[in-house]
């Protein structure tokens, strides 16, 4: 993977016409692998050259001296990360279609199996990438966001908006992986696991022969209130539109405070900390999830008709960006002092999907799978399509159930409409 060009320049300015050491390469290889570490468990607003320095016992200027910036090395960080999926998508163009999904999946399953050894640097998430706004990262993102949309199954017989909307559903399903994988698969289920995703992604989790259930209507959020009232409601909504772009970190009270074009004052007048604000946040999302599948099994005749009325209704809340839920790919940048008891709920939400494809499959609507990783998947597309709308230029939220929910259902390799 080519450096960022700042940190080239400057390595070349270090070491002169011989080129680097292998003593400066160690070194930078560390403070590479330590900022992957702190981005993952704090986000790129929450990774300082300090904490990065910290880590390996170094003083910040010594990180300075590979690195001029909190952003150069942040840059580098994510290049090397989208380099590998590069490489996994080269590795699954080289098979022929329909098994580049598959290989695709194995790919990446072989390289967590190495990180898993100790055999290969951790690999950065991409929550909030888009957070760091630097240029190089995202012509390389967009890049990646090509060739993986190069995988889909008859990709070209699908117009464009129908492709951009599968590619992004099929890389934020594995961008989602590193959400559940270690506490639900151990590495030697890698394989088992690869094959079993991969499956449902390609041939979805509709069983054949079985009509598309219309989706009911649902009521998610209470009513709006009156203009110009200033409630814990419109807190919330305003956190969470600054957390689903900016992440934990990035949502400062100044931004959340913004956004409601009120003063810090009148922030901590409704709010104690910020933290409580997140975690009211996130038990509003869990709140919302679970009103829309209890409303859902109260209308529904199936389970594959539950799960897709729930789906519906919260893609579409996300893709409304007004009232959005919170994107719980968040969690893995709050302070440890809440993580786990957010978690926990989440889990229970995970667990509650998987029991609802369980009726499907004895009612007939869905496919025998793995339970536990379509319940993930189902999870890892609602948390998704908070961002489908910049990789889908101008789809309507209403649009999405076609585009992206039936998708989801019924495969990559499903033609539009069935």
């Amino acid at each position: 993977m080519a450096k960022t060009p700042e940190s080239e320049t400057r390595a070349r300015g270090a070491m002169g016409r011989r080129g680097p050491t292998r003593k400066f390469e160690a070194k930078r290889a560390l403070i590479v692998s330590s900022a992957i570490e702190q981005i993952n468990r704090r986000g790129v607003r929450g990774m300082t050259l300090g904490s990065v320095a910290a880590q390996l016992g170094l003083v910040p200027t010594a990180v300075i001296y590979y690195f001029k910036s909190k952003e150069d090395l942040a840059s580098e960080v994510f290049l090397r990360g989208i380099g590998r999926f590069d490489d996994m998508i080269r590795t699954a163009g080289d098979v022929a279609q329909p098994d580049r999904v598959a290989r695709f999946l194995n790919a990446y399953f072989d390289d967590r199996a190495q990180m898993a050894l100790g055999e290969r640097e951790g690999l950065a998430v991409f929550n909030d990438v888009r957070a760091l706004n630097a240029g190089a990262v995202n012509d390389a993102y967009v890049e990646m966001f090509r060739g993986a949309r190069s995988l889909l199954p008859d990709a070209a017989g699908l117009p464009r908006l129908h492709r951009n909307a599968r590619a992004h559903l099929l890389l934020s399903e594995m961008f989602w992986i590193v959400a559940w994988l270690d506490h639900q698969v151990t590495p030697a289920d890698y394989g088992r696991t690869a094959d079993r995703m991969s499956s449902i992604l390609v041939d979805g989790l509709m069983a054949p022969g079985v009509a598309w259930p219309k989706p009911a209507p649902i009521e998610l959020l209470p009513a709006d209130l009156p203009d110009g009232a200033l409630s814990a409601e419109q807190f919330l909504r305003a956190a969470t539109q600054v957390i689903n772009e900016e992440g934990y970190h990035g949502a400062s009270v100044d931004r959340i405070s913004a956004k409601l074009n009120v003063s810090k004052g009148a922030f901590y007048h409704h709010n104690a900390t910020k933290d409580e604000l997140v975690v009211a946040c996130f038990h509003r999302t869990f709140e919302i999830i679970w009103r829309a599948i209890r409303a859902a099994e109260a209308s529904s005749r199936s389970g594959l008709e539950v799960l897709v009325t729930v789906a519906s209704a919260l893609i579409e809340r996300q893709m409304s960006g007004d009232s959005p839920v919170l994107r719980t790919s968040a969690l893995t940048t709050v302070p440890e002092a809440i993580h786990a008891e957010l978690i926990h709920e989440l889990d229970r939400i995970s667990y509650r999907f998987a029991s609802i494809l369980c009726d499907g499959v004895n009612d007939g609507s869905v496919v025998c799978a793995d339970v536990n990783i379509a319940a993930q998947m189902i999870t890892g597309a609602i948390n998704a399509s908070a961002e489908l709308h910049h990789w889908a230029l101008g789809l309507t939220p209403q649009a999405g159930v076609d585009h992206y929910v039936k998708p989801l259902f019924q495969g990559l390799a499903s033609p539009i409409a069935r």
